[in-house]
């Protein structure tokens, strides 16, 4: 029986499986190889996305938890000078205003790194595999 959580384990089968036939003028290995490199790519590429998406929640948990340190210490300020709220209250929204749009920025370029990471990924596995085509079309000498 294959052991469905090892993929060593589950090519070799294959291998053994698809070398029982014998294809003329086919490098059955090769092509199981090529195979394996694939899926080992695109397990890193989800790797790397779930890196990303971790990293983004991370972020995403800072943001929300240092906005309502901030909301309730403007809260604790109105509340301690009485029912009229603090001249500054305009000034201390905006400067709430600009740092979510700094925040917002932030978790732009955290998602736009996950993404091309993972797109980098892909690409190389991609350039490998029409290179080992390339060579695995030439024909044998």
């Amino acid at each position: 029986m294959m052991d469905s959580t090892n993929s060593n384990s589950i090519f070799a089968e294959y291998k053994k499986v698809i070398g029982q036939f014998k294809l003329p003028g086919i490098d059955v290995a090769a092509i199981l190889e090529t195979r394996r490199k694939d899926i080992e790519a695109i397990a890193e590429a989800n790797t790397t996305a779930i890196a990303g998406v971790q990293s983004l929640a991370q972020k995403q948990s800072e943001i929300l938890r240092t906005t309502l340190t901030e909301l309730q210490s403007l809260v604790s300020r109105v509340g301690q000078s009485g029912a009229q709220p603090a001249a500054n209250t305009g000034e201390v929204v905006q400067q709430a205003l600009q740092k979510a749009l700094v925040d917002m920025q932030e978790l732009a370029d955290t998602a736009y790194r996950a993404q091309s990471d993972s797109f980098a990924v892909v690409t190389k596995r991609v350039a490998e595999h029409v290179e080992e085509l390339k060579t695995l079309l030439q024909p044998k000498k």
